[in-house]
């Protein structure tokens, strides 16, 4: 099992880790120290030694921050995850806040007092989230200071767990599509557009995708933990810790891409002195940014010039991720049928959930990775948007209620997620009214064309509107870029209310997940991935279209589409859906399997 079921963190770390902190700030003469969730490399998810976040407050979410002060201290998070931050933090210790309303810069306004000094450590804040910071302190009359060392690593000691140093590997022309040489040659013109000499890259999944490696150092992405420096001409330092290099690693970077170790970068930086270098303020941290004017570089801020391209997948990227698609929902298909056979029969519980799924994914020979721990919510647990159980919270299916099933896989050949709700036993008439609502949002934005130039935060409302027609909603985004054998969770492009300024193109792939969820009760969400297409020209029409292909084929729980509630337009797309899954899906699965898909697809 890839997935384990114990839990990393629990309540007491607050009260337990949050006084050893303030005895290391205290050393340090700070009133207060900011805890991002973030490490050195702005990761999302995090390999263990670099989750402060959690040590300090038991908090384990893939988003939120801290703020310790000396006689208080508050948590924030996102909508995802205001139920789960009750349940792993102890809030005796932690205030519970908002990080999107207000969020930490209106703390530092109101909890900070004049003549107090605040640390942060430079290299996990970016300098535009600092700027925000040290504007709202500023107010209160405190000041931010960098520090070092980290307190809270001073704090964490000798129990913090070693830095991973999975091995670099090659990853095949055959799936990535382009040379790294060409690759580099198209990021040096584009650095050489922003009239720069150099770029420093800092995202893992940039450097993976630029030198076509892959590593293992981030839990779920085959992501290789280093720095970069890009020159215009195509040239290149790659910095790794040399237990990861391997001969055969040297021998595919070629002579253009100069191996150093972690180590040299520093040195590597006060080399820059008088170039004008190319670095993403939202993706790398101060500590690059203050290190290099230090040096005496000229600092030019603009976005990661490996982001957009990365995002842009090209043919043989599309199908490959086409395939991994067919090979997991054959997979999923076959946890579908078992979902609707034997565990309708009994009831079972989460984990046994998780752990048919992640057999059915290992069964195809193919499996490398999940994607993100499996999400499986019976019944309340539904309602926990990023819910993942534990021997703790298990919980068994109930007769009459949901079960979400949020899950991906990680192949050679493509990265995928998919999200199915299914009924265990007979819904009630309010599930499956709310199911059908959210089942129009998603196939609105399935079906819907765009002019070139659009923006995911432009076509957000279509997947809310039929909730927000009955006064619901939902507190997450609603779509995400999903990398090709790299993140789940990739930029630049999204789908959300949040302003996005990054417009979609051809080969960008996003998640459409719609959900709903009731607390205390239930939790609804539906989830196929698609990629951006140039659409086909309509007689009459001015503008060049885009539109989307749908690359998740598994069968949704008929038994909850209320068929009143859609219009013939929308029932003959899901029958299209259907049909297309049976015919792509239904070569590949055998018996029992094949026969319940045939069934589960017809046209309603």
């Amino acid at each position: 099992m890839r997935q384990t079921f114990d839990e990393s963190t629990d309540p007491s770390f607050g009260p337990k880790h949050v006084p050893l902190i303030r005895r290391a700030m205290s050393d340090q003469g700070l009133d207060g120290f900011l805890v991002p969730h973030e490490d050195e490399h702005q990761n999302e998810y995090l390999p263990q030694a670099n989750d402060r976040l959690g040590w300090a407050t038991g908090f384990t979410g893939s988003a939120g921050a801290a703020v310790i002060l000396k006689d208080k201290a508050a948590i924030f998070v996102d909508g995802r995850y205001t139920l789960q931050v009750r349940d792993q933090v102890d809030q005796g210790v932690f205030e519970i806040r908002d990080l999107v309303e207000g969020g930490v810069p209106a703390y530092l306004e109101t909890a900070t007092g004049r003549g107090q000094t605040i640390g942060y450590d430079p290299r996990l804040h970016s300098p535009d989230a600092l700027e925000r910071l040290k504007a709202a302190a500023a107010k209160a009359g405190a000041t931010l200071k960098p520090v070092a060392p980290n307190p809270l690593d001073t704090a964490w000691g000798a129990a913090r767990p070693a830095q991973p140093t999975a091995p670099v590997v090659p990853h095949p022309l055959a799936y990535a599509g382009e040379e790294s040489a060409a690759k580099r040659a198209r990021v040096g013109e584009a650095i050489a557009g922003k009239n720069a000499e150099a770029t420093v890259l800092t995202a893992p999944s940039s450097i993976a995708w630029l030198f076509n490696i892959r590593g293992g150092d981030v839990i779920r992405s085959p992501l290789p933990l280093g720095q970069a420096i890009l020159n215009r001409d195509g040239s290149a330092r790659l910095f790794l810790d040399p237990v990861k290099v391997s001969p055969e690693l040297r021998a595919w970077l070629g002579n253009e891409v100069r191996l150093e170790t972690t180590d040299e970068l520093p040195a590597a930086l006060a080399e820059l002195k008088g170039k004008r270098v190319l670095v993403d303020p939202g993706q790398s941290s101060a500590w690059y940014f203050d290190t290099l004017v230090k040096a005496g570089a000229e600092v030019v801020r603009g976005d990661d010039p490996c982001a957009l391209p990365r995002a842009c997948k090209n043919g043989v990227e599309i199908e490959g991720t086409c395939e991994a698609h067919r090979r997991d929902g054959a997979a999923v298909t076959r946890f579908l049928h078992w979902l609707a056979t034997e565990a309708q029969a009994r009831t079972v519980d989460e984990i046994e959930v998780v752990t048919k799924l992640e057999g059915f994914r290992q069964a195809t020979g193919a499996l490398k990775d999940l994607s993100f721990d499996t999400i499986a919510g019976a019944a309340s647990n539904g309602a926990v948007v990023h819910y993942r159980p534990t021997n703790r919270l298990n919980k068994q299916t109930e007769v009459g209620s949901l079960l979400l099933v949020d899950s991906g896989a990680q192949y050679l050949d493509g990265t995928t997620d998919i999200t199915r709700t299914v009924a265990i036993g007979e819904p009630s008439q309010e599930m499956a009214e709310r199911f059908t609502l959210v089942l129009k949002g998603h196939l609105a934005l399935a079906a819907i064309r765009f002019p070139a130039g659009t923006t995911g935060s432009a076509l957000d409302a279509l997947a809310r509107a039929p909730l927000w027609m009955m006064g619901l909603d939902y507190d997450h985004g609603t779509g995400h870029g999903v990398g090709s054998y790299l993140g789940v969770h990739e930029g630049p492009q999204r789908i959300s209310k949040l302003p996005n300024f990054v417009a979609l193109k051809p080969g960008m792939i996003v998640s459409n997940e719609p959900g709903y969820y009731k607390e205390g009760a239930y939790g609804i969400r539906i989830e196929n991935l698609q990629y951006v297409t140039e659409a086909e020209a309509i007689p009459g029409g001015e503008r060049p279209m885009h539109g989307f292909a749908t690359l998740t084929l598994a069968p949704m729980d008929r038994r909850l589409v209320v068929v009143e509630m859609l219009s013939p337009a929308e029932r003959d797309q899901l029958n299209a859906y259907h049909a297309r899954v049976w015919a792509e899906i239904g070569p590949r699965v055998e018996g029992e399997v094949r026969t319940w898909l045939e069934a589960a697809c017809q046209p309603i």
